[in-house]
């Protein structure tokens, strides 16, 4: 297969063609058989265009003593809420709190399967919401976007709404509904306002406490950031909009000692490279910060503080893959791609793993030629 990677995601979808349904994860790894647990899924390591196959479980020899995981502690929100517009049926996705009290919301058409289809929006539309609040659609989060919108609840406070009526945002491709424990990763940490994510930070998904402890044992060190993560567009694969963040001083000591030193920082996700990119100076040194990023991370843009990414795989119409290029090449993330396909690896956020580290360190080769692992191709 011979991909032009330089083109742009949309591009790249039509020349690739969409990822097979049979490869589409549809349930949680844990629920696929009987002991399993989060990290029983498949985990592809590239370093520049070598790749290696392995399962989750077997991360910490993969990484090494003074190596730096940077993770996401947003917690995700039950964001999906029932409403009706007139005697239509629809579902609000819950996607960002602005400033003035107002929500970035997406309206869906329930698909009659458990899950939604996009819906357009209006100006001056209301929507009844289950529990007797009402939303009221102001202005379009951005010009010609008529997905996402901004809009305003009357009679109820939203976090207190999502948690008596809300529901984890579902998506076609996966089985049945799921609590929202299924969607917490195991650094989830509250936040002081009830804030968090409309969907989970799905990279940090394979994590156990026992994974955690085994890393921390072998000298690999974690760095926790903040990325309130909004509602994707699993339709039109549209570039990420402004999200929350906070990256905190001990973090950012953390990363600028890790990258003075001869650790690798890696991050954990791609809004895991949004926060810490968007909190490093001209100087290319992180500092502590917070506030709304409008980042997205492109080969032009490259990046200066993460030197690999532990991320999922992602179809190749999504604007994420632009983030991936720049992190590992244009070369690497074509070879990986092939290899995922080819190995029948899961997709999405029940799916699979891809760790995608700097090319060329003899001692990580030599790792992955000890450890790599033997596992069935194909979905479980």
């Amino acid at each position: 297969m011979t991909v032009a990677m330089g083109l742009h995601p949309f591009e790249r979808g039509r020349k690739w063609g969409k990822v097979p349904e049979e490869l589409l994860a549809r349930v949680p790894a844990e629920q696929r058989g009987p002991g399993l647990d989060r990290d029983a899924v498949r985990l592809m390591v590239s370093r520049g265009t070598e790749v290696t196959h392995h399962t989750f479980r077997d991360l910490p020899g993969l990484l090494k003593a003074g190596d730096l995981l940077v993770v996401n502690t947003s917690p995700t929100l039950a964001a999906a809420v029932d409403g009706r517009w007139g005697h239509a049926r629809v579902v609000v996705h819950f996607s960002s709190p602005g400033e003035d009290g107002r929500w970035a919301v997406e309206l869906r058409d329930p698909d009659g399967r458990g899950t939604t289809r996009a819906r357009a929006g209006a100006e001056g539309v209301e929507v009844v919401l289950r529990g007797g609040a009402r939303l009221v659609l102001e202005a379009p989060l951005a010009a010609g976007n008529a997905r996402l919108w901004w809009g305003r609840v009357t009679g109820a406070e939203v976090l207190g709404l999502l948690r008596r009526h809300g529901r984890p945002i579902r998506y076609s491709y996966t089985a049945r509904d799921q609590p929202l424990s299924a969607y917490q990763t195991v650094f989830a940490l509250p936040s002081s306002d009830g804030a968090g994510s409309a969907e989970m930070p799905s990279a940090a998904r394979p994590f156990t406490a026992r994974l955690v402890a085994e890393l921390v044992s072998r000298g690999v060190q974690f760095a926790p950031v903040t990325l309130h993560t909004g509602v994707a567009s699993t339709e039109a694969h549209e570039p990420p909009y402004q999200e929350r963040f906070a990256v905190p001083e001990a973090s950012a000591r953390l990363i600028n000692a890790v990258k003075a030193g001869d650790g690798r920082v890696v991050a954990v996700g791609t809004t895991a490279v949004r926060a810490v990119e968007s909190a490093v100076g001209p100087d290319g040194v992180v500092r502590a910060r917070e506030g709304w990023t409008d980042l997205v991370v492109t080969p032009q843009h490259g990046v200066r503080v993460v030197d690999g990414l532990l991320t999922g795989l992602h179809e190749p119409e999504a604007s994420h893959l632009l983030m991936l290029e720049a992190i590992a090449g244009r070369e690497a993330l074509e070879r990986g791609y092939e290899e995922a396909l080819a190995g029948r690896y899961l997709w999405h956020e029940f799916g699979d793993a891809h760790l995608l580290l700097p090319g060329g360190d003899p001692l990580t080769q030599s790792i992955a030629q000890a450890t790599n692992g033997e596992i069935e191709a194909g979905p479980m």
